[in-house]
């Protein structure tokens, strides 16, 4: 089962199962996050909610809803504070190497690039651990909380100083935090983490800054077990052109890191427990442009797509003129 948000003809929030062309209205929902936590209440399945609520066949065309702007993504807040982004990298195999490539003959303390190597090392050798056991913990980061979201087929706006505006494409988890204080996983999205990387380039501690952009997912809520092995396309469109494109491959398969460890050490963390709260957390990748040298440009449209996960998460880019200069805080 495949859910989505979006808005109807009149402006109306709804939750939908995409069910070929067209989207199976479920009733008297407005927001996946509140079918979610009914459905821990009511002690079932997310998809068993969505069969005890049921369905109702409209008229709304899915790919028109895209078209028009009007699918938002698969989970949110109502407050955006509550959301929170964050997400884990050097977790697939070959990520190292491409981080390493990214940053190769640009970072002349070598120790940055001994410690990529480290960390990846120690995910291949303990991060995946027995079930119920949990092993090293993963490079981790905070992205930012609900404001940062862009909703399919928005453009990303890259602020004034970034340096870069680059792809990152990944799977994304879902959560909600359910009345017990306990992280429930709805499912899986498509996501595009979205990054500065040559501000990262100049020095690896500027991870944490390259991270505070924009970012999207969906446009589809997978409900379910996650495939072993995921096989998907990323590709950047210049005009009616395609400028780069390249395979991805995702699932645990693919990954140094089970996503039960990587799991763990979120929300091993008391303060992400917070009754009602919503977590996306991106799970990393080992495909990116800008490692094959693609700069982006302003009116450049990502796309992201795996079969598996329904129609392809797209946006674009775009420089926003919000610009915060220094010397502007005040003192009270």
């Amino acid at each position: 089962m495949r859910l989505i948000q979006f808005e109807n003809t009149q402006g109306q929030r709804r939750v939908g199962v995409v069910e070929g062309d067209l989207i199976q209205v479920v009733l008297q929902t407005t927001s996946t996050r509140e079918l979610a936590l009914a459905a821990i209440r009511n002690k079932r399945q997310l998809s068993e909610e969505v069969l005890a609520r049921g369905t109702e066949t409209t008229s709304q065309n899915y790919a028109q809803a895209l078209d028009e702007g009007r699918v938002l993504p698969p989970l949110d807040h109502e407050d955006p504070a509550h959301c929170l982004i964050s997400g884990t990298g050097l977790t697939h195999l070959g990520s190292a190497s491409t981080r390493d490539k990214m940053h190769q003959q640009k970072v002349d303390d070598q120790a940055a690039l001994t410690d990529t190597a480290k960390i990846f090392q120690w995910g291949v050798e303990g991060g995946r651990p027995p079930a119920g056991k949990a092993g090293v913990q993963p490079e981790w980061f905070y992205k930012g909380d609900g404001t940062i979201v862009v909703r399919p087929g928005q453009a990303f706006r890259s602020p004034p100083f970034a340096e870069d505006a680059g792809e990152e494409p990944e799977l994304t988890g879902l959560y909600v935090i359910g009345d017990d204080a306990r992280p429930y996983r709805l499912g899986f999205a498509l996501g595009n983490e979205f990054s500065d990387h040559i501000m990262e380039r100049r020095n690896y501690l500027y991870l944490a800054h390259s991270k505070l952009r924009n970012c999207s997912y969906g446009p589809e809520l997978r409900i379910g077990a996650l495939p072993r092995h995921l096989s998907g396309v990323s590709r950047i469109r210049r005009g009616q052109a395609v400028l780069w494109e390249k395979e991805f491959l995702s699932g645990e398969d693919n990954m140094c890191h089970s996503l039960e460890n990587l799991e763990y050490h979120h929300f091993k963390y008391q303060q992400f427990l917070r009754p009602g709260d919503v977590h996306v957390h991106f799970f990393g990748t080992a495909t990116l442009s800008f490692a094959d040298n693609v700069r982006t440009e302003p009116g450049d449209v990502f796309e992201i797509s795996i079969p598996e996960f329904g129609a392809p998460l797209r946006n674009g880019v775009e420089v926003s003129s919000d610009v915060f200069n220094a010397g502007e805080v005040s003192a009270l």
